[in-house]
């Protein structure tokens, strides 16, 4: 019976989570996007999405690890049998995406490689890239098969690079260099296998469209490091074309947003032009270093890769992993 009410605390908390988030967003939305902090926007958005499908995962596997209850055996099979078939819905989801992201590792390792410049501020940094033969304009950072994605390829397509100029071009690739500074690919793998796994709980779609937003402003902002912002937003005006390749596999420049999206990535670049300007205006201070002290601060740059774990909030991860303490105390 206690493995029952296990899973029934679990779904239930995951709901309430769920529906606690809704409730929360009828007050946020009388607040202009833009004036919404991101960091704030990222860490909810992440906690909402990820801990009931980790909370549901990790309490199903601990009533299969614990095995089903003689003492109430209809109870404790059912139980058993409901968590198990969790867990194997997991698995699979997981096989399902794992072949998704070695078939696209293998297709685009048939493309010849070919050193690209990233922005004027990385010169001397060459990045090996491959050179997709279409004429859709389309880059993306795709998840290296042999590093289980943790490391990804630059992937443009033949069509970009004769679409663009060599100062819209590097724009481009500056986006694409904070995907792979960030992790990206390997992130948001594992972020789609949860969300698909619990696609059933309420919002998840809306959660996943959010973070897929959130993950292309913070590879604007780290661009806007090294590029000038207007060329960076002139460059999303003009790479918008349907992503080649899975979302779950690759951080893609040209994804595929709603306009209202869209639209607030720009409004995001614009704002940091403006306080950009203003700082100029109101400061004695040469105009790059004053541009590069004020971008720096919004990019939230970081000493090395490691940096990027800080934005995943680990207390609540710890939380939702709270389940598997039960499995050593079971008799």
């Amino acid at each position: 019976m206690m493995h029952l009410h296990l899973l029934g605390i679990a779904l239930a908390a995951s709901f309430l989570v769920r529906l606690l988030s809704r409730s929360h967003d009828s007050l946020r939305a009388q607040q202009p996007m833009i004036q919404q902090s991101w960091q704030n926007r990222w860490h909810r958005a992440w906690v909402v999405l990820v801990v009931p499908p980790l909370l549901l995962l990790t309490t199903a596997f601990s009533v299969v690890a614990m095995g089903y209850s003689t003492a109430h055996p209809w109870d404790g099979q059912l139980s058993y049998a409901v968590a198990l078939c969790f867990v194997i819905a997991a698995i699979a989801v997981w096989l399902r995406l794992s072949w998704s992201a070695f078939r696209t590792w293998q297709e685009m390792h048939v493309y010849p490689m070919r050193p690209i410049q990233i922005g004027k501020r990385t010169a001397l940094r060459q990045k090996q890239c491959r050179i997709l033969d279409v004429p859709a304009v389309f880059s993306a950072q795709v998840g290296l098969w042999s590093s289980g994605l943790w490391s990804s390829e630059l992937v443009v397509s033949q069509g970009l690079l004769d679409h663009l100029d060599d100062e819209h071009l590097d724009a481009v690739l500056a986006h694409e260099a904070g995907h792979d500074y960030y992790r990206d690919t390997f992130w948001f793998f594992w972020l789609g296998l949860l969300k698909r796994l619990t696609c059933w709980l309420p919002d998840s779609e809306s959660l996943w469209q959010e973070l897929l937003l959130l993950r292309e402003m913070r590879a604007d902002r780290w661009a806007a490091r090294s590029v000038d912002t207007l060329v960076l937003a002139e460059s999303l005006m003009s790479v918008m074309t349907a992503p080649l390749l899975p979302a779950s596999v690759c951080a893609e420049f040209s994804c595929a947003a709603p306009h209202s999206r869209l639209a607030q990535r720009i409004d995001a670049l614009l704002s940091i032009e403006t306080a950009l300007a203003q700082d100029c205006i109101n400061s004695e201070n040469s105009e790059n270093t004053e541009r590069q002290t004020k971008v720096d601060v919004m990019a939230e740059p970081a000493s090395d890769w490691a940096t990027a774990l800080k934005i995943v909030p680990w207390e609540w991860i710890a939380l939702s992993l709270m389940p598997l303490l039960i499995i050593p105390f079971h008799r």
